[in-house]
């Protein structure tokens, strides 16, 4: 095999490498902020190793035998001080690097605060007021899927309306892990919104669309997860999608409602741009608009 046939095989596998989360709470932060960083590397792909509620040096032992066996970067959110420079010690003992990744943070914070870094273990999980709404907003969005429960919907913060495939459920599920209770409805051609919607002042109501292309390719795929043939031939006809996205827009005009365009973002930007609306329709509320 020559050196190129190398190269391209090289690129086309990718390069893997160890990173090793350890974490005296859940491991959440530390999992999401290690995807974001391999994610700004093309063809490097992260083996994880998470090691979570590392407590006690017994626990931390374990964690150094894996580390010390699969050599890589090491991320951590230890706040117990023992722990924690058992943990760094080691590391440069194995010529690894050992990252408290919330350290730059903490201290940019503490400095501009004036005020001390709290020791308590698990602080940012604590079951506090805000959890428990996201479990309630988790719950609404979970109730008013499709379109389910209208009578309801002056409940909801946001709502959703948009035309079939637009991920519409999963952005409302985004939106409650975030606090946010959202409600979606489906815009079906020749179906009627509920009437309550009409009624309806406070809930930011946003309308999805995307382009046919992507409805059609997505809605086939649909159909061919689900063995599903009883779709009307229009659900994946280009020219009836194309038209079905243009009256979804000219709908949403009259409704005078924003649109988002779901065709090249994820689950998160749509939903950033949502809570960028919501903020600003709060906004606007206080300012007397």
């Amino acid at each position: 095999m020559t050196s190129d046939s190398l190269k391209t095989l090289s690129s086309k596998i990718g390069t893997y490498f160890h990173v090793h989360l350890v974490s005296d709470s859940t491991g959440e932060t530390l999992n999401a902020l290690a995807k974001a960083a391999a994610a700004r590397f093309e063809g490097i792909l992260p083996i994880e190793h998470i090691y979570v509620l590392i407590r006690s040096p017994k626990q931390l032992d374990r964690a150094l035998v894996e580390i010390e066996s699969f050599p890589g970067i090491v991320l951590h959110t230890i706040v117990d001080s023992e722990l924690r420079t058992n943990l760094e010690i080691r590391c440069r003992e194995l010529d690894i690097p050992a990252i408290g990744v919330l350290d730059p943070m903490v201290v940019a914070f503490s400095r501009y605060l004036g005020a001390a870094v709290s020791k308590r273990i698990g602080a940012q999980h604590n079951l506090d007021n805000e959890y428990f709404e996201r479990i309630e907003a988790l719950n609404y969005a979970i109730a008013h899927d499709d379109g389910a429960l209208a009578d309801r919907l002056a409940q909801a913060e946001v709502i959703l309306v948009g035309v079939s495939r637009t991920s519409k459920t999963p952005t409302c599920i985004y939106l409650a892990h975030r606090g946010i209770k959202a409600a979606n409805i489906p815009l079906v051609p020749g179906r009627p919104l509920p009437e309550e919607i009409d009624n309806l002042t406070e809930p930011l109501i946003v309308g999805l669309i995307a382009s046919p292309e992507r409805l059609i390719s997505i809605r086939k795929n649909r159909l061919l997860s689900l063995n599903n043939d009883d779709r009307p031939s229009t659900y994946t006809d280009t020219e009836a999608v194309r038209n079905e996205i243009i009256a979804a827009r000219r709908f949403f005009e009259r409704k005078e409602w924003p649109v988002i365009d779901v065709t090249r973002r994820s689950i998160e930007e749509t939903s950033a741009a949502i809570i960028s609306l919501l903020n600003e329709k709060r906004t606007g509320r206080l300012g007397g608009i």
